[in-house]
């Protein structure tokens, strides 16, 4: 269990407030439900009092979700289209929750600062700019929290988190490849522990750019930096992991030698 040492007050979680913010996430992808859920007939069911609007809206279906361009979908939600919020959440959900729980290194408090991230960012429709991207912009909000939790928070390490292949073009410092399921599971909490014995900046480029396929450009979006300095502490990051995992190999393959 996570044992945080403070090193000021933090605020106790307002559950009211929390359990506002995922009623309203809910409410968002119980509307795309609906609307995705229409009969032969092609009707929308009443029994939700906002069926209305889903009726309204654009009539997205799961079919044609991943043609829709992000832009169109927050100008959408801007205009109060609770379905058309619902795609995005539906899109960037998950990708979100891996990020952040590599960060802060806890499944539960990813998941937590992945629903923070999308409230603040629903309640900030209004203020993007939609000729920029939504998903670099979607990831620097989740980011800036993560970090912000680990500078207030001199947490214990905690359990490694489960990590997945890469996605995308992402280049891993490192090779997972065998397929044992198993072999698989204990490579992953290897690598998850080097992680966490780096420094939060490089950890953070390593998650976004080698683990979650995030190009050079956009990660110099989320964290707001030259894409430069991102190719250039990425090369430092993987060597400073390659340096770290070397080390830990080869201590193991002495204490299996001592055993």
């Amino acid at each position: 269990m996570r044992k945080p040492v403070q090193t000021e007050p933090t605020p106790a979680p307002d559950h009211h407030a929390r359990g506002e913010k995922q009623a309203n996430i809910e409410n968002a992808e119980g509307l795309s439900r609906q609307c995705h859920a229409k009969g032969e007939a092609g009707a929308v069911s009443t029994a939700n009092p906002s069926a209305g609007l889903v009726a309204a809206s654009a009539g997205i279906g799961l079919d044609d979700e991943s043609s829709l361009n992000d832009a169109w979908l927050v100008e959408r939600a801007r205009h109060g289209d609770h379905a058309a919020f619902a795609v995005l959440v539906r899109r960037y959900e998950r990708k979100l929750i891996r990020v952040l729980t590599r960060l802060v290194r806890d499944p539960e408090l990813g998941r937590d600062l992945a629903q923070e991230t999308l409230w603040r960012v629903y309640n900030r429709l209004e203020r993007f700019d939609t000729a920029r991207r939504f998903g670099p912009w979607l990831f620097r909000v989740a980011v800036n929290l993560g970090l912000d939790w680990l500078r207030r928070s001199r947490s214990e390490p905690s359990p490694p988190a489960s990590i997945d292949r890469p996605h995308g073009d992402g280049q891993l410092p490192f090779e997972l490849p065998d397929p044992d399921p198993r072999i698989q599971a204990e490579l992953a909490q290897e690598v998850q522990y080097i992680l966490a014995q780096l420094p939060v900046s490089y950890r953070t480029i390593l998650v976004l750019r080698d683990l979650e396929g995030f190009s050079s450009s956009e990660v110099a979006a989320i964290v707001g930096r030259r894409e430069a300095t991102v190719r250039w502490r990425l090369s430092k990051a993987r060597d400073k992991f390659r340096e770290l995992w070397q080390r830990r190999q080869e201590g193991s393959q002495w204490e299996a030698k001592d055993g």
